[in-house]
This record gives C-alpha cells, sequence and structure tokens, in this order.
C-alpha cells in the first residue's frame, strides 16, 4: 500500500510540492511531539528533564536554529539532487517548528513558555499550519482556474 501511495503522490505532484508537503508535515509533526514532550517533562512523567549546558538550559529553538543552519548549508551549496530533496523539506519543517514553538520567548526575550503570553507560540503555528496547508490545497485549484481564464481570454480574443 506504501508503494501505491508512493507512486500516487509521484503521479500528481512534482518536486515541489512534495518538498512542500514534506515541510507542513514535519512541521506539525515537529511542533505536537514537541508540546508533548515538553508538557510531559514539566510534568514529571517522562524519565528525562530539560536540556543542558553545563548547568544553563538549552531552549528547543537552539536546536531549531541548528537545524535551519544545516538546511541553509545545503541551499547554499546548491546540491540540485538535494535542494528540492522532500528530506531537506522535512528538516526546514522541523527546524522551523522548534522556534516558533518558542516564539513567545523569542518575541520579548523572556521565558513566558508556561505564561499566557506563551499562548502566542500556539497561534503563530496555527497560523502558519494553516497558511501553508491552504497554499498546498489551493494551487492546484488557482492554476487550473488561471489555465481556464487564459483559455477563455485567448479564445474570446482570437475569434
Amino acid at each position: 500500500m506504501l508503494r501505491h501511495w508512493r507512486e500516487t503522490v509521484d503521479e500528481r505532484t512534482g518536486p515541489t510540492q512534495r518538498s512542500l508537503l514534506a515541510t507542513w508535515l514535519a512541521f506539525g509533526a515537529t511542533f505536537g511531539v514537541t508540546r508533548l514532550i515538553t508538557h510531559g517533562i514539566r510534568s514529571g512523567r517522562l524519565p528525562w528533564g530539560n536540556i543542558s549546558a553545563g548547568g544553563t538550559h538549552l531552549h528547543h529553538y537552539n536546536l531549531g536554529i541548528a537545524t535551519l543552519a544545516g538546511v541553509g548549508l545545503v541551499a547554499v551549496r546548491g546540491d540540485a539532487p538535494l535542494v528540492g530533496h522532500p528530506g531537506v523539506g522535512a528538516a526546514y519543517g522541523a527546524g522551523a517548528a522548534l522556534i516558533v514553538d518558542e516564539f513567545a520567548l523569542l518575541l520579548d526575550l523572556q521565558d513566558v513558555y508556561w505564561a499566557k503570553q506563551g499562548r502566542i507560540s500556539v497561534d503563530v503555528a496555527v497560523g502558519i499550519m494553516s497558511g501553508l496547508g491552504l497554499y498546498l490545497t489551493a494551487v492546484p485549484f488557482w492554476n487550473e482556474l488561471t489555465t481556464v481564464t487564459r483559455r477563455h481570454v485567448l479564445e474570446r480574443h482570437a475569434g
């Protein structure tokens, strides 16, 4: 079944759409898993705690920045097979989600993750998910609408 799904995706989407889809899915999955992990750490239900180095708490946006730096390096290097690869898109989505999850902290440079002000991170993430999801689903519609409109205009002016 997975092979059939893969064939269907390959037939109906181009490399750009596949990369964007991987970005969108990785963003949503990473954001959700990150939220679950942070809630689990805070409640003491997980066997591990926060990440720290030398006694300094490392926020997960640091991992996101490192991931985006790696994706940027791939893009700058310009390896054609890698630039549009869905794996690179997935890494980009995951890195962006790690950063966006702590958007409120970065906005005011205060650790408000668990405060009411921390809600803005969730709002921004939902906005990004909605916007990219809408784009991914709407592009085929707008492309078809543009094609039909162009055809209509050309037929009208030709006659």
